[in-house]
């Protein structure tokens, strides 16, 4: 701190000096111009001479004052300045003592000049006592150095006066000095002292400042951390004093109840309770205030009259010297009804399970029922027209059950989709026709089909599913009555219809059009019709899967489906699917069609006995040799002694003991080149390995030879 003090102490002198020496030739050269009137009456005979000298001088001093602004001499270093303060002295001198010389040296009053210099250097300019005492020197010396060289002194009393009194205004000049100049760094180090205080204290203030500003953010931004997190979180907020008044509630407790904050406010959460909830809100509050945090499901009424489902974590925090009430809120209304599909779709399963064993039995039944009938009908000659009428209701009959079982499958998601060839109109009148028995008689069921349409390819059950869901959403559109119209058309796309589905490839379509005039759908929700578990139904009546089926099941058979409609006047539904122009209507070859044999054995297995009694019976009628197994360990056996006469195994899927997929590989183990055709009545199971063609139950005894015959010709 010394250092410093005294480094500043002398950056001040320095700058003092800069700006006195400055002063100090601008007054010499004023000076030395003023006295050139006292030139005038004193020596006038030498006034020119003198006012040249004057003149010189003074332009020296400000030519020198020009220097010292321009290069700065004197605050470029401490000893800069006295070279540049000792010329300027010491040629003020020497002018005056050429006029003292002139005018008679040692007995001029020009003297007096000298002491003029000696006050405005050591008067004005503040210099350390070694500098000053070099100047008095330099004018001391440039007065006597010349006298006692060119003058012969006669006069000595004069001579020692006028020395005695220039030597005691160098002296009370220095002492002068001395003492300004310790006054001045006294002075100079208390200016210091004061700012280095005023400094201290400035950097106290702005440090205080500034940690005022600093806590200020940290708690502005604290504030605002905690205003954004509650503001921005995802589930809704709410604190209530004791009584359960709302003090204050979040952006999402807002949007959640459809309100806004000034109407959540200063009210009794009681009011959103639904019925049975506000019973149980005193207790609750009860509990939180006695310390206890709750985790329980409530119900809340919305502003629009819904209720929605939400799951609240509450506890007790103390807010000066208050116990309030904090709420978390997280809508879980999504989330039941997703429970309830889960819950739904769990059900749905065990009957799809409980549907697919009783249609594998079911369709051992009716192999055996069909395959009785074709039997039957092969001896007509043998039997009556009567037998031969009734079997053929028989046979009607049970063709009908088989395709219910195949559409009990289907409902039990058990089948797999198994494209087919057939007319869309078939499939709107036979649908039509069951769902009008569902109708209400206020209901008109209109048809408006165009005949000779063109075949498509795909799932007819499914295809059954779609129209018969959108009926059924027509006709819960229509509550009051109203009119259902079905069309179908043929409509050719091309690339410019995008309005239609951007993925649809031109070509030609059926346009199939459900439509009715009833309440219609509000624009906000077309958009979202289509999505699962989306649904503009009561809570209840409805789960939001119809449709996204629907959307589903068109897009799998490459087609499309729009919609539109106006609310109060109706809905319409257009679906278009893609014709099958590849598709051949086959010859029809009749029931006996007649299949060549060559005596050749066939090893049947399975362990329903009339399944197996109605295969061996249809081929061994047929001309084939049968030897007949009722479980797969003794058909195992029986090939590992016979396999070089059996040409082709058939064999059941579904069996106790060695399954249909276990029993095909054992005996491609005996045999690699083995033929064998797989049995099932379940429709998920594909070929199974090494099989070379499979039998769905039910099926006909013509199916039976056709399909032995293919095997037993193929390479």
């Amino acid at each position: 701190m010394e250092n410093g003090r005294s480094r500043y102490i002398e950056q001040r002198i320095s700058d003092l000096s800069h700006y006195w020496v400055g002063i100090t030739l601008f007054l010499g050269s004023f000076i030395f111009l003023l006295l050139s009137g006292l030139d005038y009456f004193i020596a006038n005979r030498h006034f020119q001479e003198f006012l040249a000298l004057r003149i010189s001088i003074a332009l020296f001093l400000l030519l020198w004052f020009y220097l010292l602004k321009k290069f700065d001499p004197v605050r470029r270093g401490p000893y800069l300045k006295y070279p540049f303060i000792l010329a300027g002295t010491f040629l003020s001198a020497l002018v005056i003592e050429v006029m003292i010389m002139k005018l008679g040296g040692y007995r001029s009053g020009y003297y007096a000049g000298l002491n003029l210099i000696v006050f405005v250097v050591l008067g004005f300019v503040p210099l350390d006592m070694a500098g000053s005492a070099l100047c008095v020197s330099v004018i001391y010396l440039t007065y006597l150095v010349p006298i006692l060289m060119f003058n012969r002194i006669t006069d000595m009393p004069r001579f020692i006066s006028n020395n005695a009194f220039l030597l005691c205004t160098i002296i009370i000049a220095l002492v002068w000095r001395a003492l300004n100049q310790r006054n001045l760094r006294k002075t100079l180090g208390l200016q210091y002292d004061l700012d280095r205080g005023r400094e201290e204290l400035a950097e106290y203030s702005s440090g205080l400042a500034k940690m005022v500003e600093k806590r200020t953010n940290e708690l502005n931004k604290s504030e605002l951390m905690f205003r954004s997190l509650f503001e921005s979180a995802t589930d809704a907020i709410m604190l209530l004093d004791g009584k359960g008044n709302i003090l204050n509630a979040n952006r999402r407790a807002c949007e959640l109840h459809g309100m806004e904050l000034d109407s959540l406010i200063y009210r009794n959460i009681g009011i959103l309770e639904t019925g049975e909830e506000k019973a149980l809100l005193k207790d609750r509050l009860e509990r939180i205030l006695a310390g206890e945090s709750l985790i329980y499901e409530t119900r809340h009424f919305r502003q629009d009259g819904k209720v929605i489902v939400l799951e609240s974590s509450s506890c007790a925090v103390p807010v000066n010297n208050d116990l309030l009430i904090q709420c978390f809120f997280r809508d879980i209304t999504e989330k039941k009804s997703l429970q309830e599909q889960l819950l739904q779709s769990q059900k749905m399963e065990c009957v799809g399970q409980l549907a697919g064993g009783i249609a594998h039995d079911f369709n051992n039944v009716l192999s055996a029922i069909l395959g009785t009938v074709e039997l039957i009908k092969t001896r007509k000659d043998d039997i009556s027209d009567w037998v031969l009428e009734k079997s053929w209701r028989i046979e009607f009959a049970a063709r009908k059950a088989a395709k219910m079982v195949s559409q009990l499958l289907s409902f039990g998601r058990r089948s797999s989709f198994e494209p087919v060839f057939f007319d869309l109109n078939d499939i709107i009148n036979e649908t039509a026709d069951l769902l009008k028995r569902l109708m209400p008689a206020t209901i008109k069921v209109s048809q408006n089909l165009m005949s000779c349409l063109p075949f498509v390819k795909g799932d007819f059950t499914q295809m059954e599913s779609v129209i018969m869901n959108l009926m059924l959403n027509a006709r819960d559109a229509m509550p009051d009555g109203g009119t259902l119209n079905i069309s179908t058309s043929l409509v050719e796309l091309t690339a410019k219809d995008v309005y239609i589905d951007a993925q649809v490839k031109p070509g030609c379509y059926i346009k199939m059009t459900v439509s009715d005039n009833g309440t219609g759908i509000k624009q906000s929700d077309l958009a979202h019709i289509f999505e699962p578990f989306y649904t503009t139904k009561e809570h209840g009546k409805g789960t939001g899967l119809g449709l996204s089926m629907v959307y589903g099941i068109v897009k799998s058979h490459e087609g499309s489906i729009t919609v539109s409609s106006v609310p109060g006047m109706g809905t319409s539904f257009d679906i278009y699917i893609p014709c099958a122009p590849e598709y051949k209507p086959q010859q029809n070859t009749g029931p006996e069609q007649t299949v060549a044999c060559d005596n050749e054995t066939v090893l049947v297995i399975d362990d329903d006995r009339s399944a197996l009694e109605l295969v061996s019976e249809a081929l061994s009628g047929n001309g084939f040799n049968v030897i007949s197994a009722s479980s797969p360990l003794e058909g195992l056996a029986i090939y590992k002694k016979r396999k070089a006469e059996i040409a082709l195994v058939i064999t059941d899927i579904v069996m106790p003991e060695m399954d249909g997929l276990r029993l095909a590989k054992a005996l491609r183990d005996i045999n690699p080149a083995a033929k064998i055709i797989s049995v099932t009545g379940f429709s998920e199971y594909s070929e199974i390995a090494g099989a070379a063609a499979m039998l769905r139950k039910p099926f006909s005894g013509s199916k039976l030879l056709l399909t032995v015959r293919e095997v037993l010709e193929s390479a």
